[in-house]
């Protein structure tokens, strides 16, 4: 019941996400229907370049038709980009030719773009050699091109928004609505590409849900009875103990009593393999426990070095307390400059802790195979990349059969002996960091030689 309202509860929230979105998806509709019916009422040379959705094409169009109209050797549209304070010309032409993007800060004062832009009025120069002293100290050096004799610098406005500049009146306002309903429809794009991932995560999240109450009720119906079963076979085996010390003080003649002990010892046996698959099994059940529960921590700023090196510690001091003769070395290189993220730490734990284990366990496997002649290793690793922390587990162990690289992360798959593992640990970890943190798991192996396993998660969008 807890987790079926934990399920609702995810339900819930997911689907009153769609409906904001639904909600802004149907603003944006509206206003791009209304862009469209403005543009049916301009004339055809507006309807020519405000019927392109892309930028660039916009840009060319408005070319094509300002040399219809005069000769302008040199050409371009500059528009604002909000977050870096600056005019952008991604598309300039000088005598049919496209001069390289380039840019002007808002706040350069001796650039007539940016004066254009601040003042929101149009600069008109027949004689630049003469007229610049009306706006500037000294004439700019072009970024790109040759030097102008006159220039036409107009704002575009949208809406009373200021989007950008331009260089003829007559153009300016159809332009202007041109890369409003270009910039209108990349948004909207963007909002269907969104809503049909929230779908999508929706749909998954119901299917999950579901297998996990159902996996949830099946493992607890099997740990009952399986109680039952390991604690009444270890009570077996001490009672046919308790029987064969007992029958030693009886007399019987030899042939009887060596037939006797033998029925008790082959009891004795028997119930001990119950015991041993009885705890296999338990601990099975406990993973399919473990795997359909939902997580209900909540994401905070962690930083992962931290992390890393305390579950490193806690796996290493874990296994030798369970087994003296363990033995490894273990080497950290953490990135002193990584950024904390929004993760939650007790899951990340969780997976790292398990990588950290598998990773000991193989180079115990390979030290036992070359009987101590070599060196257990395990590095970790951390840094920055592409905007994501990567954190790497290298271990110098037997490696992973690339026959089975296919399926390591499968439920109840495991490369290990029997009784040695539930084949749940991989399959939790990828779950935990692909499904509940948009990152990515993957490995990198030799057969023989070592194995690595790398995590990627994103410093953006993990709120």
């Amino acid at each position: 019941n807890r987790q079926k309202q934990t399920a609702n509860v995810l339900l819930q929230r997911k689907k009153k996400e769609i409906d904001n979105k639904a909600h802004e998806l149907s603003v944006q509709k509206d206003e791009l229907e209304q862009s469209y019916r403005n543009v049916e009422l301009l004339s055809e040379i507006g309807r020519k370049i405000s019927s392109s959705l892309s930028v660039e094409k916009i840009i060319g169009t408005v070319y094509d038709n300002v040399n219809s109209l005069m000769d302008a050797s040199v050409f371009g549209i500059g528009i604002y980009n909000d977050t870096l304070k600056r005019i952008e010309f991604p598309a300039t032409y000088e005598d049919g030719k496209a001069l390289p993007f380039y840019s002007n800060s808002i706040y350069e004062e001796n650039r007539f773009g940016a004066l254009c832009f601040i003042s929101g009025k149009e600069i008109i120069m027949g004689d630049l050699g003469e007229d610049y002293r009306n706006y500037v100290q000294s004439i700019p050096t072009p970024k790109a091109g040759s030097q102008a004799v006159s220039l036409i610098y107009l704002p575009l406005k949208a809406k009373e928004k200021i989007l950008g500049i331009f260089m003829l009146r007559n153009i300016a306002i159809y332009t202007a609505i041109a890369l409003e309903n270009a910039d209108a429809f990349q948004k909207l794009n963007q909002t269907l590409t969104s809503l049909k991932q929230t779908q999508t995560q929706l749909v998954q999240a119901e299917k999950m849900a579901s297998l996990g109450e159902l996996t949830a009720g099946i493992a607890h119906e099997i740990q009952n009875p399986l109680n039952f079963v390991n604690n009444f076979s270890e009570v077996s085996v001490e009672l046919a103990g308790e029987l064969k010390e007992s029958l030693a003080a009886v007399n019987f003649n030899g042939q009887q009593k060596e037939g006797i002990t033998q029925i008790v010892d082959d009891l004795i046996q028997n119930q001990e393999k119950i015991n041993f698959h009885g705890k296999r099994a338990d601990a099975i059940v406990k993973g399919m426990l473990m795997h359909s529960r939902t997580s209900t921590g909540q994401k905070e700023l962690t930083d992962i070095n931290a992390l890393a090196d305390e579950y490193l510690r806690l796996s290493y001091h874990g296994l030798r307390a369970k087994d003296k003769s363990f033995m490894a070395n273990f080497k950290t290189d953490f990135d002193p400059k990584l950024e904390k993220i929004n993760v939650i730490p007790q899951d990340i734990g969780r997976v790292i802790l398990n990588l950290f284990t598998n990773a000991f366990y193989s180079v115990t496997e390979k030290r036992k195979q070359l009987n101590g002649e070599y060196e257990p290793t395990v590095l970790v690793t951390t840094k920055m990349l592409n905007g994501k922390v990567e954190l790497r587990v290298k271990d110098n162990g037997v490696g992973i059969p690339q026959k089975v690289l296919d399926k390591i992360y499968q439920p109840f798959f495991t490369t290990k002996p029997g009784g040695q593992g539930t084949g749940l640990g991989l399959s939790l970890s990828y779950d935990i960091i692909t499904k509940g943190h948009g990152g990515q798991i993957s490995v990198d192996t030799k057969e023989g030689e070592f194995a690595e396993f790398i995590i990627r998660l994103p410093v953006a969008g993990n709120a």
